[in-house]
């Protein structure tokens, strides 16, 4: 049913909750993953037009999906990577019709109304924009 899932990744706790519940559905269903972050900051939001240099945080944010993928692939995942950069809805939801997935996967917070209304609500805005299903884990927020 999913060949391609494209995991949608914050470079932070909530992954870690994340992707153990994914790996386990990919092993299952013998799919392959996309790791996917999107780098929102303002190198990453001007990056093309400004003909920037890749920033630090870009940098770590590669180096971050590559520990990622190494991990699950040694679990015997197939597995790639790719960073994004600008908005993250509208990133994911292109990068998951240019690759072709199945399967758009994303960590929730659990925010209420002023927690969406403060920090954004990058769930909503994928499930209006994209046809792809998506599977929501709740993120164990711990320490």
């Amino acid at each position: 049913m999913y060949r391609k899932i494209l995991v949608a990744l914050e470079n932070g706790r909530a992954d870690a909750t994340l992707l153990p519940h994914i790996a386990q559905l990919a092993r299952e269903l013998g799919a392959e993953l996309l790791l996917l972050h999107v780098a929102d900051g303002w190198a990453a939001r001007n990056f093309e037009q400004l003909k920037l240099s890749e920033s630090d945080e870009m940098r770590a944010d590669r180096d971050y999906l590559a520990r990622c993928a190494a991990e699950l692939s040694q679990g015997g995942l197939a597995v790639t990577t790719q960073l994004a950069l600008g908005n993250p809805p509208a990133e994911i939801v292109r990068v998951a019709a240019a690759e072709h997935c199945d399967l758009i996967a994303l960590a929730s917070h659990g925010h209420r109304l002023i927690g969406d209304i403060i920090h954004g609500s990058t769930i909503d805005a994928v499930r209006h924009a994209t046809s792809t299903p998506l599977l929501v884990v709740r993120a164990v927020m711990k320490g």
